[in-house]
C-alpha cells in the first residue's frame, strides 16, 4: 500500500511540475541562463530566471564563456520565447526547455559549439549528445579550442565565477 501511495504521489508531482509559458527575454547571464518577463505577469513582477535544460555552457570567466553568453544573447535577447519549466536546480534557477520560433534554444547552443550536452552521470551523451558529436567533428565554437574543459570540471577546479544577479 505504501508503495502505491508513493508511486501515485510521484506521478502527481511529476505531472504538475511542468509549467508552460511564454515571455520576452530581458537579460542573458551566461551561455545557459536567461531571464524572461513572463506574459501576463504584473508589470512590477521580476523576470523569471531560467537555466536551459540539457546543456552546460562555459562559465563566464572560463575560456569561451563570453562567446557563449554573446551567442545566446544574439539568439534570444529582447525576443519572445516559449518555455516549459521542468525542475529547479541547486542555484534556485528554474530549469526549462526554451524555444524561439519553435526551435530548441539549447539544441542550437550545442550545435553551434557554444555548450556541451549535459551528459554528467549519463552514458547516452545526454539529450544533445549527437549534436555535440557533430559540433566536435566540425570543430565549431569551443570545440575548435584545444583542451576545452567542461564547465563542471572547471567549477570543481576553480569554483564558480562571480556573477552579478539581475
Amino acid at each position: 500500500m505504501r508503495w502505491r501511495a508513493g508511486v501515485w504521489l510521484a506521478a502527481l508531482l511529476a505531472a504538475g511540475s511542468v509549467q508552460a509559458a511564454s515571455g520576452v527575454v530581458t537579460y542573458v547571464t551566461d551561455g545557459d541562463t536567461l531571464w524572461v518577463r513572463v506574459d501576463g505577469a504584473s508589470p512590477r513582477a521580476k523576470p523569471k530566471k531560467l537555466r536551459l535544460r540539457g546543456i552546460d555552457a562555459p562559465e563566464h570567466c572560463q575560456a569561451w564563456g563570453p562567446q557563449a553568453s554573446e551567442a545566446l544573447a544574439r539568439r534570444v535577447l529582447h525576443r519572445r520565447v516559449q518555455f516549459e519549466t521542468v525542475a529547479q536546480d541547486s542555484y534556485h534557477r528554474s530549469v526549462a526547455r526554451v524555444a524561439i520560433d519553435g526551435d530548441d534554444v539549447a539544441a542550437w547552443m550545442v550545435a553551434q559549439g557554444h555548450a556541451w550536452s549535459d551528459h554528467y552521470k549519463r552514458r547516452d551523451g545526454g539529450a544533445y549528445g549527437a549534436l555535440e558529436t557533430q559540433a566536435k567533428a566540425a570543430r565549431r565554437g569551443l570545440f575548435a579550442q584545444p583542451g576545452a574543459i567542461e564547465p563542471r570540471v572547471f567549477r570543481r577546479m576553480h569554483g564558480r565565477c562571480e556573477v552579478i544577479a539581475h
